[in-house]
């Protein structure tokens, strides 16, 4: 059960590890953290198109009733409509039943504050803690439990997306929803704007039949054919709830999300006059290079999508994007709703009336390498932090925000040990391959050295 509770959301395969029951003693602790912790009353509840959303959904909204919080209940629905709604309802928290990219038989739920800032680490874990130990929640009266308040934010999403963009030329998209949440809302949203749409699976399926619900290009060829024999403007992708976008050029280039992160904050920069402009450590060195000339501060933050919408609130940032594929646009909302990325996109192509290849081919592509390595989990945050003293000592460039982060004149690398599994990650960069080799060559030498030597202590 323990492992479920993750570093940013709430996550097992139905049945043998997220159950009905859990998830409803989940909702007691949360009720009870509402009630004691925030002083509030209300909580707003939604869910994907899986199997078994509906089911965890219900158990949910039953734990918290059970404390005495009145549930928004807005039922199956696009995780950016979900947290649209948590908002406009002023709840103290968005819960959103989802496994987001993972396959059909697993299911979860991600948190947010009511400004759309997610759910931390540390407060997971207090949710954690309160369901294993099973038992101090609130528990309300029959006179104290409330109404079920059922509501439906789809028409006041679309709306939203209406009144804050506007398009000034045609422009055209193929939209693949991937069968999953956004067929719900995508299709609409598209139109609304005044986007002409080429729709790729677009009908809801909780198995995903036509395509895996993560959007990686090797699934999306559908996608990519449909913007080249139609001569579309881009293609877009969801992932299975709506808050990663994969992107495809009119030339049919699947766009890194350094890249369009590049695009998309070169014009936010422009309108604001600068600004703050919010990147993880693993993401490409070509923000700083692209961007801090055009008026960006770029701050590094850890990664995970959580971190993204902390600093974004508590910095101001105007952009802030995720290597993994999480952006947001806080001038719109904190949270990390994908459907902002392809609507402010067209929104730019159509005013600019350029080609979004001309735009991709003015942003600078690095080589860029990622590797695993083994390393079991009792040592693997001391081999980061070996590796931290050894870098400290020989290099000027030394970021230790999350794990270890060296740049150097021809490149850069990150090695951070995985939150989940016996591993320990190594991510590198550099304007030249022969000094992306050089650089992976020497940096995975010292990792697997660290290893080795932590593990001689442990004899």
């Amino acid at each position: 059960m323990k492992k479920i509770f993750r570093a940013y959301d709430i996550r097992g395969i139905y049945g043998s590890e997220l159950t009905a029951e859990l998830m409803m003693k989940i909702g007691q602790a949360l009720g009870t953290y509402v009630r004691r912790e925030m002083g509030g009353g209300r909580v707003s509840v939604g869910g994907d198109i899986r199997t078994t959303s509906e089911l965890l959904m219900r158990a949910l909204e039953v734990g918290l009733l059970s404390t005495g919080i009145e549930v928004v209940s807005q039922g199956t629905t696009a995780f950016g409509v979900a947290l649209f709604g948590g908002w406009r309802s002023r709840s103290a928290l968005s819960c959103y039943i989802t496994a987001s990219h993972l396959p059909p038989e697993w299911n979860g739920l991600k948190i947010y504050y009511e400004d759309g800032v997610g759910f931390p680490t540390e407060e997971i874990e207090r949710i954690r803690d309160m369901v294993l130990d099973g038992g101090d929640f609130d528990r309300a009266t029959w006179r104290d439990v409330k109404p079920v308040e059922v509501r439906h934010f789809l028409n006041p999403y679309v709306d939203f997306f209406r009144d804050s963009f506007q398009m000034d030329g045609d422009i055209s998209a193929a939209v693949d929803c991937g069968s999953g949440a956004t067929c719900l809302s995508a299709p609409r949203v598209f139109k609304t704007v005044g986007i002409k749409l080429k729709k790729i699976h677009c009908e809801v399926d909780p198995f995903f039949s036509q395509r895996p619900s993560e959007p990686s290009p090797e699934v999306l060829g559908t996608m990519r054919s449909t913007v080249l024999k139609e001569g579309l403007d881009f293609g877009v992708a969801f992932d299975g709830d709506g808050d990663r976008a994969v992107v495809v050029d009119d030339k049919g280039r699947f766009l890194s999300t350094d890249t369009l992160a590049i695009i998309l904050a070169k014009d936010l920069l422009k309108e604001h006059g600068g600004g703050i402009i919010l990147a993880n450590v693993e993401s490409s060195r070509a923000i700083e290079d692209v961007l801090e000339p055009l008026g960006a501060k770029v701050v590094r933050i850890k990664v995970g999508h959580t971190y993204l919408t902390q600093q974004a609130k508590e910095l101001g940032a105007i952009f802030g994007v995720e290597k993994s594929g999480h952006m947001i646009m806080p001038q719109y909302f904190l949270f990390d709703d994908a459907m902002v990325i392809p609507i402010r996109l067209a929104q730019l192509l159509s005013r600019e009336g350029e080609k979004l290849s001309s735009l991709v081919d003015e942003v600078p592509q690095y080589p860029f390498r990622s590797i695993t390595v083994e390393c079991p989990d009792e040592v693997k945050f001391q081999v980061v932090e070996r590796l931290k003293k050894k870098y400290h000592s020989k290099y000027d460039r030394v970021n230790t925000l999350d794990g270890v982060r060296v740049d150097m004149e021809e490149g850069w690398v990150l090695i951070r040990a995985s939150n989940t599994s016996p591993l320990i990650r190594l991510s590198a960069e550099a304007k030249k391959e022969s000094h992306l080799q050089k650089i992976v060559k020497s940096f995975k030498g010292d990792l697997q050295k660290a290893i080795s030597a932590e593990m001689r202590k442990r004899r």
